[in-house]
């Protein structure tokens, strides 16, 4: 099993449904995989948006995760996909850390022949194999052949 922490970039905490529904749907299974999920709606749901300075909380809150992570796994669905989840994916390759991408939106959201969204997005993800990096259904992230399943399987 791993030890490694994922930070979980999702927009599916903005809505109830998505943040009980769909949300837990992902970290069981990354967590599952072996990963230590860093979920931003549950780590920041102690912030009181009702007080002046909430939102440098929750921003630095994610940004502080964000530099602790082994990686980071974003959902990418949206045409575009939400702006926070694009900043967060930015700071990770900014960093240097792995990412792997989840888009099960049919949409078109692409200016290149090769991606199916903007290339800078695969920017952090191996050129030659990013396919091996982008999921597009849930039970997919499990495949062995994956880049998640081989990365959490590594010990260092």
């Amino acid at each position: 099993m791993s030890n490694k922490t994922l930070y979980l970039a999702s927009p599916h905490g903005f809505s109830q449904h998505s943040r009980l529904k769909l949300l837990p749907e992902f970290v069981s299974k990354l967590e599952s995989m072996g990963a230590r999920v860093l979920e931003p709606f549950a780590r920041n749901s102690n912030i009181d948006i009702s007080t002046p300075g909430w939102a440098n909380k929750v921003a630095t809150s994610n940004l502080n995760d964000l530099r602790q992570s082994d990686g980071l796994f974003a959902i990418v669905n949206g045409a575009p996909p939400d702006e926070g989840v694009m900043v967060e994916l930015g700071v990770a390759i900014a960093l240097g850390k792995p990412t792997f991408l989840f888009r099960d939106d049919f949409r078109k959201c692409t200016d290149s022949d090769e991606y199916p969204l903007n290339l800078m997005i695969f920017l952090g993800i191996p050129t030659g194999s990013w396919k091996d990096y982008y999921y597009s259904s849930l039970e997919e992230i499990a495949f062995e052949e994956k880049a998640i399943y081989k990365w959490l399987r590594n010990a260092s």
